[in-house]
């Protein structure tokens, strides 16, 4: 995977950068059970009131549908069929087809390729996009996609180049490090795809211009610091003028930054051996 650089034509295209999507192989169309659309409620609640600011525009996307379980899938091998990309989605995502004649989209690891055969299977092999519980994987390999309760679906590390690091076994559980410096554990029954998932370069990807951050869903934001005292906490003042508070602080006057939002007595608590690093 790699990014993508123009010709410097214009102040944008000069700082301006694009995955490069030529690794991507689609030789035949999405199935039309695997596509779905989604209302955008561009940061409104259900009264029609913005509770989440600087959102609304964009492009309509329609989500594909992507199996994060593979269970009913179980010694079902399949054949990667494309490698494709997904509008809702940093990471790519693959067709398979199954011998039984079903077809899945699972996200993309690194080193997977139109034709290769994966499978969910706790006898498969380690290698990139099988399938299979912790407990038989071996210490030290990466993997993606991985349950934090078996029969739930995967939930840690579905993002662009990302993975967890399975780090021991012991008593029942599998010690996972994750990708911000984290250390917990999960039970060892869960289930986790081997390998790191492709387009680690898209973290390097410049937009450029405003207009792309536009195209995405995003609103325009204006710095506190620009405003007037009235309008939030961050204003006054002559010319560019620092915060000149102790913390920074959001427009209704709390704490923006620093802020635990963790609940203190959440049930997986003691399912954390090491926080993540500040």
């Amino acid at each position: 995977m790699a990014v993508k650089l123009y010709k410097p034509t214009s102040a944008g295209r000069r700082i301006h950068s694009v995955t490069d999507y030529s690794v991507l192989r689609k030789n035949e169309k999405t199935p039309r059970n695997l596509i779905s659309s989604k209302a955008r409620p561009a940061g409104r609640n259900h009264s029609g009131k913005i509770t989440v600011r600087h959102q609304g525009g964009g492009f309509r996307r329609k989500t594909r549908l992507v199996d994060f379980f593979r269970q009913d899938k179980r010694g079902v091998p399949a054949i990667v069929r494309t490698i494709e990309y997904d509008p809702t989605r940093s990471a790519f995502i693959s067709l398979l087809a199954y011998r039984d004649g079903d077809k899945r989209y699972i996200l993309t690891p690194q080193g997977v390729k139109v034709g290769d055969k994966v499978a969910y299977d706790e006898t498969a092999d380690i290698a990139p996009g099988n399938r299979m519980p912790l407990k038989n994987i071996p210490v030290g390999t990466f993997v993606h996609d991985v349950e934090l309760i078996p029969g739930q679906g995967g939930k840690l590390a579905r993002s662009a180049g990302n993975y967890v690091i399975l780090q021991n076994l012991e008593a029942g559980y599998a010690l996972l490090k994750l990708p911000s410096g984290e250390i917990r554990r999960v039970k060892e029954t869960a289930s986790a795809s081997v390998g790191q998932l492709a387009n680690a370069d898209w973290m390097n990807v410049r937009l450029g211009k405003a207009g792309r951050r536009r195209l995405m869903g995003w609103r325009p934001s204006v710095r506190g610091k620009v405003m007037n005292p009235v309008d939030h906490p961050h204003g006054g003042g002559e010319g560019v003028n620092p915060i000149g508070l102790k913390y920074p602080k959001t427009p209704w006057g709390k704490h923006a930054l620093g802020v635990k939002t963790r609940l203190k007595k959440k049930y997986s608590n003691h399912m954390i051996i090491k926080r993540r690093s500040k």
